[in-house]
């Protein structure tokens, strides 16, 4: 193992000395962009969010160019005309692209998020198809409803009769694979369980999170060749990430097997995407893919987005008040209905979502030659990137209290004299992207809605969430976004406040 790390440490630096001329290029025609040569991206590896919004909130364009050590270069952008150019208006020439598909092969294999073209547009029909019939719409409701009531609200009472702290975000990643499973695959992992099941990790969980840090990692890696020599030769981190997607594809397979059989015993219509699909002839290897892509769509990124909603209405408790207030006036246990109703609940996860997007950054590669509509001259084959990480932290675009936890930014205006009249402005996708855009715009976005402002809600009515500690958490950019070593908090169960529903048209209004 030494000597493999050893050759691996060589090849590098004979790369990089071969290469060493291209590290202090900085050649920019008149419509370029600020370039900046590999060694600025070398030294800047381990903190690249701060730095890209550093260098782009610097850019009269909101746009950089980073030369890393080997061709293609990258194009970063913040710009909302860049994004629609990218992801809208000249779609077809930036696709994912193979440099890209390639990283995430291994684990997310022809899974929808991983592929381009007609084999994109097929899964695309597919998978717009199921998501809009109305016995799946019902069905999401139901499962989320039961999920919180007869899992999570056992939890939480528990811990909080024992005042036992827990990791809340493991808590919310918990349960949003037990339901994303449920709907997918039409079966129950039960990963959510009492609060004694906190103390081991479950291995499906485990292989699934392996995965992803690893070929996340590989997103990140200055030298691609690193790994996939350590591919080639199996060792490292490697032979984990194999080891890993083959426990996921056994536990998958397993599940189609017996629902299969399930089909073929039933004389009732399953409301799961997985029958759905094996009733519509798909085939078994495309049927896991999508599974996958399915569930790390539907499980980190409801549980990454709540978990920062969270932590900001723990440091901001005069949010949390308003929430409540809301709450106690609108929100009904069993129903999901009248959730975007909610306005400043949609404001909070807006807002929240603004400041630690589920994804920070996604990267396109284009076909031909081009230019956005900035002036940024685009070659063919370079890496395209957008940054909704970044974008939220633009004054140009969210001013200069871009930084604060504001939910009230989200209204247009301000409400009629009986405070009943707020409105959530109409903010262009393009601008602010956490839902993808376009064409490829998330088919969950939708559901995605239902279950986090019913979790929220169902939470933040019952529950007070605290932080165990004071220390500012660290955002974490791997293929969804995480906080950094988890979210401990104390559950406390919500003292009724008096005069709460009288009080929310005037908290509103503040």
């Amino acid at each position: 193992m030494e000597t493999h790390l050893f050759l691996l440490f060589i090849l590098s630096f004979l790369l990089m000395a071969i290469t060493s001329y291209c590290l202090f290029y900085n050649h920019q025609s008149n419509h370029s962009p600020p370039t900046y040569a590999f060694i600025s991206f070398f030294n800047n590896r381990h903190r690249l969010l701060s730095w890209y919004t550093h260098l782009l909130s610097q850019s009269p364009s909101q746009t950089v160019l980073i030369r890393r050590l080997t061709p293609p270069k990258t194009i970063l952008t913040a710009n909302p005309q860049n994004v629609e150019y990218i992801l809208k208006t000249n779609f077809i020439n930036f696709p994912k692209g193979k440099p890209f598909t390639d990283v995430l092969q291994d684990f997310l294999g022809t899974g929808i998020f991983n592929v381009d073209g007609d084999l994109w547009l097929t899964q695309r029909k597919l998978a717009s198809h199921q998501f809009t019939s109305r016995s799946l719409k019902q069905h999401v409701k139901t499962t989320i409803v039961q999920a919180v009531k007869t899992k999570l609200f056992p939890l939480l009472d528990s811990l909080a009769a024992s005042d036992t702290a827990v990791d809340f975000q493991e808590v919310l990643r918990r349960l949003g694979f037990d339901i994303v499973c449920k709907l997918s695959l039409g079966f129950d992992p039960c990963c959510l369980g009492d609060q004694h099941s906190f103390s081991h990790q479950v291995p499906i969980l485990k292989a699934f999170d392996t995965a992803a840090a690893i070929v996340a990692k590989r997103a990140a890696t200055p030298i691609s060749a690193v790994w996939k020599l350590k591919k080639f030769l199996g060792i490292g981190s490697e032979k984990v990430l194999k080891d890993s997607v083959l426990e996921i594809h056994a536990y998958i397979t397993e599940i189609v097997d017996e629902r299969k059989k399930i089909i073929i015993n039933s004389e009732e219509n399953e409301l799961d995407l997985l029958s759905r699909m094996i009733m519509g002839g798909v085939n078994e290897e495309l049927i896991r893919d999508m599974v996958i892509s399915f569930i790390m769509a539907g499980r980190d990124t409801t549980s990454a987005a709540m978990t920062w909603l969270f932590y900001m209405l723990s440091r901001h408790t005069h949010v949390e008040e308003k929430l409540v207030s809301e709450l106690a006036f609108q929100f009904k246990d069993d129903e999901c209905e009248n959730l975007k109703e909610m306005k400043y609940l949609q404001a909070c996860l807006c807002e929240s979502m603004r400041l630690y997007p589920p994804v920070s950054w996604d990267s396109k590669h284009a076909v031909d030659d081009d230019m956005l509509p900035d002036g940024t001259p685009v070659s063919a084959g370079d890496r395209v990137t957008y940054f909704p990480y970044g974008m939220g932290r633009m004054e140009k675009l969210w001013g200069v209290d871009r930084l604060e936890f504001r939910p009230n930014r989200w209204f247009d205006g301000e409400a009629d004299e009986m405070g009943r009249m707020l409105v959530l402005k109409e903010v262009s996708a393009y601008k602010y992207p956490v839902f993808h855009a376009g064409p490829r715009v998330c088919l969950g976005k939708g559901m995605a809605n239902v279950q986090m402002s019913y979790v929220v809600a169902s939470i933040v009515k019952r529950f007070e969430i605290r932080a165990v500690g004071s220390e500012e958490a660290v955002y974490l950019p791997l293929l969804t976004a995480h906080m950094e070593g988890g979210f401990k908090v104390w559950i406390r169960r919500r003292r009724p406040t008096i005069g709460a529903t009288c009080r929310h048209e005037y908290n509103l209004r503040k």
